[in-house]
């Protein structure tokens, strides 16, 4: 309190001085510095809506990467679907047609074995035939005692052929 009685006019200068000197702080800011704080400013608002805008054209292509992605994911798994359905159908065919064929050859093989069987029953019946023939000729003979003429054997061969295949 003694100070403020005894310079009343010395507050009131220095008040006036240091906002003099505020004031024309302020006007060379605004004259010198102004535009450059203001342009620092404007930079870094600038730069963050660069920025930004930048983030934004980046997750917009991200997604369409996605999206993307996700489209050929999908093609690619419908082509390994028709892909398997296709190698389902080729080995159904292949199984089909293999069976056919072995149907075919099994067929084959037994009508091969079939007529086999009667080629080899005929040889087998002329040749007992033939063995029939002459023993029982040879039996006529002792028992009759005579001769039997070409006409009788063959007709006393294929009497007693008749009785045994029966």
């Amino acid at each position: 309190m003694i100070l403020a009685e005894t310079a009343p006019n010395t507050i009131l200068g220095n008040i006036i001085v240091v906002s003099g000197a505020f004031i024309l702080l302020i006007v060379l800011l605004r004259l010198f510095a102004w535009k450059q704080i203001t342009g620092v400013f404007e930079a870094r608002a600038k730069k963050i809506t660069d920025d930004i805008s930048a983030a934004e054209d980046a997750q917009k292509e991200a997604s369409e990467l996605v999206n993307q992605r996700q489209e050929e994911l999908s093609h690619t798994r419908e082509e390994a679907s028709e892909i398997v359905e296709t190698a389902r159908i080729t080995a159904a065919q292949t199984r089909q047609s293999l069976l056919e064929q072995a149907m075919t050859d099994v067929t084959k093989q037994k009508q091969r074995a079939t007529d086999d069987i009667a080629n080899q029953r005929i040889a087998a019946m002329n040749t007992v035939r033939g063995e029939v023939a002459a023993i029982s000729v040879q039996i006529a003979e002792t028992l009759i005692g005579k001769s039997l003429d070409t006409k009788g054997q063959s007709e006393l061969i294929d009497s007693y052929l008749n009785k045994f295949g029966e």
